[in-house]
């Protein structure tokens, strides 16, 4: 692929544009320091917590030399927002790193949590808005939970608001967003009893809590696909993975890319999967899964970067194959 349609792509594929903003949520917030998790929760009574203004440092709002955890939230009206429409959460820079929480349900985080802290507090947080998140005829909770290890600390900088994001329309479905995760020692399917996590993909999972580790693990996602889903060939694109993986739809091996090189002579990495969807692995009007096993053979691992999710092979010939 050409550096010029890979930049175009990266714009045109870019779930969060710079889109005209719907809800300024800059302002007060209520806000308590420790963690409990069911402060996520849209029916959780804040309000005896302070006030304190966003985007700004705690440590300029009373709460200097404060490390640790603290929480976030804010209430909107979904009643200004359509059903017809994309949007996502913009909340500026958060110092250290953060989870986000929209009517009790994870929509997003950056960096990792103790005890696999990993500072995020350079990266500006946007995060999609899935429509069976938005309560459309009243009342959203947002809440934010904070973990701060030196420094400012919380919301500081940046552009607080709901905004209108572009329609994907080279994805028919997409896959970017939160994943369940486990390492694996052999590589084999993982069992029942096993331990999840969520993963942002695309992200490397070093980046998420898991700094310098080698070896096997699985990703899982679910998803559904209307009954009036089209019939025509389907591709799963899986971005670039580092640096081996196995692509399962509903159980069915659909793509794999492994070039049997170590590490310094293989270029599975730099490879962007493109794999073709079984119309038997697909079920339509119901729930699918993707399982994906990865194995990194040195420096960062998993998903490098999308796009992730499924299109039409028109489309992909048309945008993406050139």
């Amino acid at each position: 692929m050409k550096l010029s349609t890979l930049l175009s792509l990266t714009f045109l594929l870019s779930s969060v544009c710079t889109e005209a903003q719907i809800i300024n949520l800059e302002g007060n917030w209520k806000f308590h320091i420790d963690d409990k998790s069911f402060w996520s929760l849209p029916d959780f009574d804040d309000s005896k917590w302070g006030d304190i203004h966003a985007p700004s440092p705690w440590e300029d709002q009373g709460f200097n030399n404060y490390d640790g955890f603290a929480w976030y939230r804010k209430k909107f009206d979904g009643r200004r927002l359509d059903k017809n429409e994309n949007y996502y959460l913009g909340l500026g820079f958060i110092d250290d790193c953060d989870e986000v929480y929209l009517n009790g349900k994870l929509v997003g985080f950056s960096g990792s949590m103790p005890p696999r802290f990993k500072t995020s507090y350079n990266t500006e947080r946007e995060y999609n808005l899935s429509a069976d998140a938005i309560n459309y005829s009243g009342d959203n909770v947002i809440a934010i939970r904070v973990f701060d290890v030196v420094h400012g600390g919380g919301i500081i900088e940046g552009n607080l608001g709901i905004f209108r994001g572009k329609k994907n329309k080279l994805l028919l479905i997409d896959l970017q967003g939160i994943w369940s995760f486990t390492t694996s020692r052999s590589g084999a399917p993982v069992d029942k009893d096993a331990t999840w996590e969520k993963l942002m993909v695309p992200g490397a999972w070093d980046h998420q809590g898991y700094s310098g580790y080698d070896g096997f693990a699985w990703y899982k996602r679910t998803f559904t696909v209307p009954k009036d889903f089209t019939m025509e060939p389907l591709l799963m694109l899986m971005g670039q993975i580092d640096d081996f993986d196995k692509v399962y739809l509903n159980g069915i091996l659909i793509g794999s890319t492994n070039d049997h090189r170590s590490l310094g002579n293989s270029n599975s990495y730099s490879q962007d999967r493109v794999y073709k969807i079984p119309v038997a692995a697909l079920k339509r009007d119901g729930l699918n899964t993707i399982e994906v096993q990865v194995e990194d053979i040195g420096d960062i691992g998993g998903f490098r970067e999308g796009p992730v999710g499924i299109t039409t092979k028109t489309i992909y010939d048309r945008y993406f194959n050139r």
